[in-house]
């Protein structure tokens, strides 16, 4: 039997936490203490959500970075859904944090730091990857390609968010590439392994492969990653026809944990092309 919520779910979403849960304005204090100098913080409005956003552009961006938040804490307990999904862990800003590029931003998810019309808890459980999510990202892009004529963007997505970044490149012809630390990529698959229910309000990456097989991408799993083990990977990869433009690397992480050394070693790889695929660290 399938249930709403369970164990997993919670340590998805809280893990490292003590019973004394931050309040949301703590949680955006915690955010804000993280913030780059040159950042700028800007709650972008779109048709379906507000997206907390930080954003750091120069005057000449050909290419802009852009970091999406995880799922946040979602869950409460085993069976109450949290009232405010912001997270108490923002693991894409402190990834961004170590990058040097000069056009980049952060985009938390929806009801993260701010609220809007929509916020209901749907959209941080089972709609957490609503055509109507990845329709607010898209406008952020499509203003922030108005406002500073980048011509194409780089999508580096953490968790839930790497889901979100590969749905939203496959409904659009300017990305670069993506790069997903820890992903959900294949939510169907994650839901029948662990017997969770079924997102069915939500959008699968592993569907659109037709559409981000001419994307490059590159898939950073940690090796102690208990909550999305490389199956999901493996099942998304499958998925693909042509799956060459498809890179992967194992680092010494769990799901939460250890990601900013690691990121360290992926930009520097990156940087002098020496991104060694299917080669797990020891």
């Amino acid at each position: 039997m399938k249930i709403l919520a369970l164990t997993l779910t919670i340590i998805l979403f809280y893990s490292g936490c003590s019973r004394n849960i931050p309040t949301p304005d703590q949680r955006l204090n915690k955010l804000m203490s993280l913030k780059d100098d040159q950042t700028i913080n800007k709650v972008v409005h779109t048709d379906n959500f507000n997206l907390f956003t930080m954003q750091k552009f120069t005057n000449d961006c050909t290419i802009v970075k852009v970091y999406i938040e995880g799922d946040g804490l979602a869950w409460i307990t085993r069976s109450r859904i949290s009232s405010n999904p912001t997270p108490i862990n923002p693991i894409a800003l402190k990834l961004m944090n170590l990058d040097n590029s000069k056009c980049k931003i952060y985009i938390a998810r929806p009801c993260q730091y701010n609220t809007s019309k929509n916020c209901n808890k749907k959209y941080w459980t089972s709609h957490r990857f609503n055509e109507k999510v990845i329709d607010s990202y898209i406008s952020v892009l499509d203003m922030i390609k108005k406002d500073i004529e980048n011509k194409t963007y780089s999508l580096i997505g953490y968790s839930g968010g790497a889901a979100v970044a590969l749905l939203v490149a496959a409904n659009r012809d300017d990305i670069e590439n993506i790069t997903t630390i820890a992903g959900n990529l294949d939510h169907k698959k994650w839901t029948d392994i662990f017997n969770l229910t079924a997102l069915n309000g939500s959008l699968n990456p592993a569907d659109y492969s037709n559409k981000l097989e001419n994307i490059l991408q590159y898939h950073l799993i940690g090796t102690d990653d208990n909550i999305i083990p490389k199956d999901i990977f493996d099942s998304y990869k499958l998925s693909f026809s042509n799956s060459s433009n498809i890179n992967y690397k194992f680092y010494n992480a769990t799901h939460s944990k250890n990601w900013e050394e690691s990121y360290k070693k992926y930009l520097m790889e990156f940087e002098k092309g020496i991104f060694i695929e299917n080669k797990e660290e020891r």
